[in-house]
């Protein structure tokens, strides 16, 4: 069964670390936040939450408004600052022993929870099947499974019900769904799901409406799960600006607004996989399909690659970090057309490009 024990990738390598200091100048398709954002109407609505900040911040309208997106009951909902929070909340409050995460996937979780102590367990699924979930790779004996849907950074959408399947009586299901927002008509989705037991729900704020810098995201659960997080949270873990965020968020008109910008998505994506596609003579795969705001991609000579598209201007998400990727791999984040194609050249420049021999 393909598991590993060893940490062995930095688990803590995310994908601002290509465009801080040198790199802040560089077009971004290595961070998955959407371009543009926040718009305007949430900027305002956050700028009007300053004048409250004399107040400790008072959660109980964003989460309300959280539940009601969702149709729970509040005692389904914890807001938390950012998904990130979520994933040490969940490594330090819950009692597990045996937890297993599913690679290739957003290092965070696991690093969570080696950090609080805990032994885990990896399952690594192949490019030659797609990344999907095999769900017989999953042992028996695992009391917390931890997958991400759309999963980072494959962009593979795996079905709802292979995911709910793998719930058990005494096990933990947590599933990222922190880019979910970003597939037209949020498919495949587990939010709002009360029948699969054990089971935990990801969200993030900060992807479609670009709040990285907020920190703020949600948990769905079973009550008993979310009193058991809660007691871990420190008192006022959210901000009174990141809550104004969180119930502009979930209203009807930024529902909709999402939505839209989902289809968008799709369509830009789609641009970006033809002409990724393209250049399969060179070496380029798509893994896919990809339903996320990104793509995993392999080419070969990765690294040599992305510091060519540096020196282009153009800053990409070395893959080799993520468990069960290799050096050929890096992620892309879905942009514009015009961003693109001139990114689609970049690559083709870089890829033809020959390093100088080395000096005598």
């Amino acid at each position: 069964m393909p598991t590993e024990d060893s940490p062995g990738p930095d688990l803590r390598h995310h994908g601002d670390a290509e465009v801080r200091d040198d790199g802040a100048a560089l077009v971004d398709l290595a961070v998955n936040v959407r371009s543009d954002t926040p718009p305007p109407w949430l900027r305002e609505r956050i700028a009007a939450s300053l004048t409250s900040l004399a107040a400790y911040p008072d959660g109980r309208a964003a989460r309300a408004a959280v539940a009601a997106r969702h149709g729970l009951p509040v005692s389904r909902v914890l807001l938390t600052a950012g998904a990130a929070e979520a994933f040490v909340l969940l490594a330090r409050a819950l009692k597990v022993r045996q937890p297993v995460v599913v690679h290739p996937q957003f290092t965070e979780p696991e690093a969570a929870l080696r950090d609080a102590g805990h032994t885990v367990e990896r399952v690594l699924l192949r490019p030659e099947d797609g990344f999907r979930l095999d769900a017989s790779l999953v042992p028996e004996r695992a009391d917390l499974v931890v997958i991400g849907n759309p999963t980072n950074p494959t962009s593979v959408l795996h079905p709802a019900s292979v995911l709910a399947a793998l719930a058990r009586p005494g096990r933990v299901l947590v599933v990222d769904e922190a880019f979910m927002d970003a597939v037209p008509g949020e498919r495949e989705a587990l939010a709002g799901r009360t029948d699969v037991p054990g089971l935990v729900v990801l969200r993030s704020l900060t992807k479609t409406w670009g709040l990285a810098g907020l920190r703020i995201g949600y948990a769905l659960a079973e009550p008993e799960i979310i009193a058991e997080l809660e007691r871990a949270q420190p008192l006022w873990p959210v901000s009174t600006p990141a809550l104004a965020a969180a119930e502009a968020c979930v209203s009807p008109r930024a529902l909709a607004e999402a939505g839209h910008a989902a289809h968008r998505i799709a369509g830009d994506r789609a641009h970006l996989v033809a002409g990724l596609s393209a250049l399969a003579s060179r070496g380029v795969r798509v893994a896919g399909p990809a339903e996320g705001s990104f793509v995993l991609v392999a080419v070969p000579e990765a690294a040599a690659v992305r510091h060519r598209l540096r020196a282009l201007g153009y800053a990409v998400r070395r893959g080799d970090t993520f468990p069960g990727l290799g050096t050929d791999w890096i992620r892309l984040a879905v942009r514009d057309r015009p961003t693109t194609d001139a990114f689609l050249t970049a690559l083709a420049t870089a890829l033809g490009r020959q390093e100088p021999p080395p000096r005598p």
